[in-house]
């Protein structure tokens, strides 16, 4: 008797299992509403995706493909040679210097920083003139250190000038301080201190 009702009882919960399982017709006309739903919200991340991608079209250190110079001489040309970062996407912030005879290109003068903190003799080095997308040597840039523009690899932006007047141009614009190479360098040193 004791297995008659233990077999009874397995044989409810198995058919109650099934019937829960079972689609119904009000459950198939449910479940296909939230499937419209997920369809319309994967469009609306797609837009966002597209928005997004958008602004990093549009950011200010970002210039056309046509218009980098990008100086290096391997593969991997348009990649920064510390961080990775995109040169062309991080183009006004670019930086380069020749280090045992090869041309280095960076992303920012924090990428730079970081091969003097580790000892690299850096030779001839530039820097990306905003006004006219050409290096220019960084001992004659004035650079705006701090402006609401945004920085690369800092929250403290960095953007350099061949003329002073262009500077002074950004700087009533964007706000920020002139400074000099060695300046915008001790700035961007600050980057790496231990808080």
């Amino acid at each position: 008797m004791l297995k008659t009702l233990s077999i009874t009882l397995i044989s409810f919960l198995i058919a109650g299992c099934a019937s829960q399982n079972a689609p119904t017709t009000t459950n198939t006309h449910v479940a296909q509403k939230p499937t419209k739903k997920i369809n319309i919200n994967i469009k609306h991340k797609k837009e966002s995706h597209k928005k997004h991608m958008h602004k990093h079209v549009s950011m200010f250190q970002t210039v056309n493909k046509e218009k980098a110079v990008l100086l290096q001489d391997n593969a991997a040309k348009n990649s920064c040679i510390n961080c990775g970062m995109n040169l062309t996407m991080f183009y006004k912030t670019s930086h380069s210097a020749t280090v045992d005879g090869v041309t280095k290109q960076y992303c920012s003068i924090h990428c730079l920083t970081q091969d003097l903190n580790a000892g690299e003799e850096l030779q001839n080095p530039k820097v990306v003139d905003v006004s006219s997308l050409k290096f220019i040597d960084v001992f004659v840039a004035y650079y705006v250190v701090g402006s609401s523009k945004r920085g690369t690899m800092s929250r403290v932006s960095k953007y350099a000038f061949a003329s002073l007047d262009d500077a002074k141009k950004f700087q009533a614009e964007f706000g920020g301080k002139i400074y000099d190479f060695n300046e915008a360098l001790r700035v961007a040193k600050e980057d790496f201190k231990s808080k």
